[in-house]
C-alpha cells in the first residue's frame, strides 16, 4: 500500500470525529500528515481516541511501514481561520478557455473564458490540487467545439469537475460521489454557476455500479485512490466510450505505475502523464480509437 495507507487513517479520522478529513505529504521534511477540524467548542472524546488508536493499530497489522507518529490536537482562532482561506485559494486559469476563482475574487474573465466560482469547503476538489487541475487541464483539452460530447465524473467531490465540464459545453453531464454531504455540497455549487439543470449529480458507490453498463461517456475523470482505481477498473472502464478519454488522478506518483499497467492490460493504452509534487496522473484511451465525440 505504501503511503496509500495515509487514505486509510483519513477515512479512520472522517469515521471516529464525523468531520470530512484531509490528508497530506510534506516533501521537505518527508512526513505525512492527516488532519480533521473540530467545530467550534467540540473536544476528542476519550473514547473517540480510544477507538481512533484502534484503529491504526489495525492499519498497522495489514503489514504496512506508518512510523510511530503521534496524535495531537490544538486551537484554530476563528479570525485567522477565515482569513486563511483568502491567502491559499487565489484565482486559477486554465488555459484560455477557464478561470476558477473564489467568490470573493474581483477578477475578471478574458474573451471567451468561461468561470467556476468556487469557495473552499468541506469537499474536496478548488482546483488547486495537482489531481484537480490535471483533470481540469484534460476537460480544456478534450472539448471538441460544436461537437457532442458527454462527461462523467466518478467521485465528484465539491462538484468542480462536472460544472467546470458544463461550463465548457459538455453535454450531458453526470457526477456521482459515495459521500451525501459531497453530493450536497456539489448540488449547490452547481446552483452557484447556474448549471444545476445541465448535469445530473446521484450518490453512488462506485463498488457496487454494475460491472457492465449500457451508458457510456466521450470522457470519464475518476480522481480517486489507487487502491480503487485497480480494484474496480472494469466498472470504470466499462462506462468509457469508444474513442473516449480516461482521465486518471488521485495517484501517488510510486503507485503510478501499478496502474498504468493495470490499465494497459485492459486494452488502453496512455496518452498523457504529468507529476506534480508526491501526485502523478494520467490519461487513457482504448487502443482501436474511435473518434472522439462520436454518437454512441
Amino acid at each position: 500500500m505504501k503511503r496509500g495507507w495515509l487514505q486509510c487513517v483519513r477515512v479512520a479520522l472522517t469515521r471516529v470525529f464525523d468531520q470530512p478529513a484531509s490528508v497530506y505529504f510534506d516533501t521537505v521534511r518527508k512526513k505525512s500528515r492527516a488532519q480533521v477540524y473540530l467545530t467550534e467548542g467540540a473536544r476528542a472524546t476519550r473514547g473517540q481516541l480510544a477507538e481512533l488508536r484502534a484503529c491504526l493499530a489495525e492499519i498497522r497489522t495489514w503489514g504496512v511501514e506508518m512510523g510511530r507518529g503521534r496524535i495531537t490536537s490544538s486551537r484554530v482562532r476563528k479570525e485567522d481561520w477565515a482569513e486563511s482561506w483568502k491567502k491559499h485559494f487565489p484565482p486559477m486559469e486554465v488555459g484560455p478557455a477557464l478561470l476558477i476563482k473564489p467568490s470573493w475574487s474581483k477578477r475578471k474573465p478574458k474573451g471567451g473564458q468561461q468561470v467556476v466560482t468556487l469557495d473552499p469547503g468541506l469537499s474536496f476538489g478548488t482546483g488547486q490540487h495537482a489531481t484537480t487541475s490535471f483533470c481540469l487541464r484534460e476537460l480544456v483539452r478534450c472539448r471538441r467545439a460544436a461537437e457532442w460530447q458527454s462527461f462523467l465524473d466518478i467521485g465528484t467531490g465539491s462538484g468542480i469537475l462536472a460544472i467546470a465540464a458544463a461550463k465548457l459545453g459538455y453535454a450531458p453531464v453526470e457526477a456521482f460521489d459515495f459521500d451525501p454531504d459531497a453530493v450536497r455540497v456539489a448540488a449547490e455549487n452547481a446552483r452557484v454557476n447556474h448549471v444545476a439543470r445541465k448535469l445530473t449529480l446521484a450518490r453512488r458507490d462506485v463498488t457496487r455500479l454494475p460491472v457492465t453498463s449500457s451508458r457510456r461517456f466521450q470522457v470519464v475523470c475518476a480522481n480517486l485512490i489507487a487502491d480503487l482505481l485497480v480494484k474496480e477498473s472494469r466498472r470504470i472502464i466499462a462506462r468509457v466510450a469508444p474513442g473516449g478519454v480516461l482521465v486518471l488522478a488521485g495517484i501517488l506518483a510510486e503507485e503510478f505505475d501499478g496502474v498504468r499497467r493495470h490499465y494497459e492490460r485492459a486494452e488502453l493504452r496512455l496518452l498523457r502523464t504529468r507529476r506534480e509534487k508526491e501526485w502523478r496522473s494520467g490519461s487513457f484511451s482504448h487502443r482501436a480509437s474511435a473518434v472522439l465525440g462520436s454518437r454512441i
